[in-house]
């Protein structure tokens, strides 16, 4: 039999405490019975149990198990690299209270949805950053992602095959064996180029693409500040429009899946299902010592005792 923790200087002086102090009971108890002309016959019957039953909480305490059985420990997960748009038009008010803001918001469900996938961030206009390396620290992930304004990236346009290039550099430089996602939150307001190697792949390498259109085909203004929105050469007010048949063609190219949010469409279940969906792959399974604290079944007969040791009485005089 073996234990789980040891006694220390603590443990040791409450024991020394009570064994002193009952050691003082007996001998009282005795004292007593000789004085008035009788036995306590029944004490030492007591003394017996309550040591016994004393050991046996002590030994409870100390968290005892028997043996080292081994166990089967196997690890699996998925990689989920989210791919974030911070270009001007994801402050387009079509999406209330803006396009980005709602991201934000759905990121947070979506990482209390998985906490035990890894996650990565990579934020893109016309250039893509990586922002948070893959990790399972949820709660630094979440900082981020309330840090997030389009004000973090200063060159306009939006390059989205750059972020995917990037997504796929990084993921690969994983050596774990994970299921692979790219989550792509984007309103497609694309001026990039892609090569078709990006998207072939993506394809190639079976990396899942599940991309969220975040605006509307009706399209909203851009703010600048508190009383002004964004104007175009001609001085006209610009609108910024969900562009939903680039991306449906994007997923079509990359054997992903396409989904909405907006103020009428919200379809995060949808995604959170479709990752769940993704089967998980071994990481790692090897062999480990377990141990299983058996303390109840010592502190069962140490009920059972002090049950015991209620009943039984000690008789120190008689009428």
């Amino acid at each position: 039999m073996n234990f789980n923790y040891e006694l220390t200087a603590v443990e040791y002086t409450f024991i020394g405490v009570f064994v002193l102090l009952y050691a003082l009971y007996v001998v009282r108890t005795v004292w007593v019975a000789r004085r008035m002309g009788t036995t306590a016959r029944a004490i030492v019957i007591k003394f017996f149990l309550r040591t016994i039953y004393f050991a046996l909480m002590i030994a409870a305490l100390l968290g005892p198990f028997f043996g080292e059985p081994e166990r089967n420990i196997i690890a699996e997960g998925k990689d989920i690299m989210v791919l974030v748009d911070l270009s001007k038009s994801m402050d387009a008010t079509d999406v209330q209270p803006s396009r980005l803001e709602k991201v934000k918001f759905e990121l947070q469900r979506l990482t209390k949805a998985l906490p035990n996938e890894r996650f990565g961030m990579i934020v893109f206009s016309s250039q893509a950053f990586l922002q948070v390396p893959l990790t399972f620290d949820l709660a630094a992930f979440e900082l981020f992602v309330q840090a997030l304004n389009t004000d973090q990236i200063t060159n306009g346009g939006t390059d989205i095959c750059s972020a995917l290039q990037l997504s796929e550099q990084k993921l690969f430089q994983e050596r774990r064996n994970t299921s692979k996602i790219i989550l792509l939150f984007t309103d497609g307001e694309d001026f990039g180029n892609c090569d078709g190697k990006v998207l072939s792949t993506i394809r190639q390498f079976d990396l899942k693409l599940f991309i969220v259109g975040t605006g509307t085909t009706t399209g909203g203004q851009i703010p600048t500040t508190a009383r002004q929105t964004l104007k175009d050469n001609g001085g006209n007010t610009v609108i910024s429009r969900l562009n939903a048949n680039f991306l449906r063609e994007l997923a079509m190219a990359t054997n992903g899946q396409y989904f909405e949010i907006n103020n009428r469409v919200n379809t995060m279940s949808e995604v959170i299902g479709a990752i769940e969906a993704v089967e998980n792959k071994l990481i790692d399974s090897r062999q480990a010592a377990t141990t299983s604290n058996k303390y109840r079944y010592f502190l069962m007969i140490a009920l059972v005792l002090i049950a015991l040791d209620v009943l039984i009485t000690i008789t120190t005089f008689q009428l």
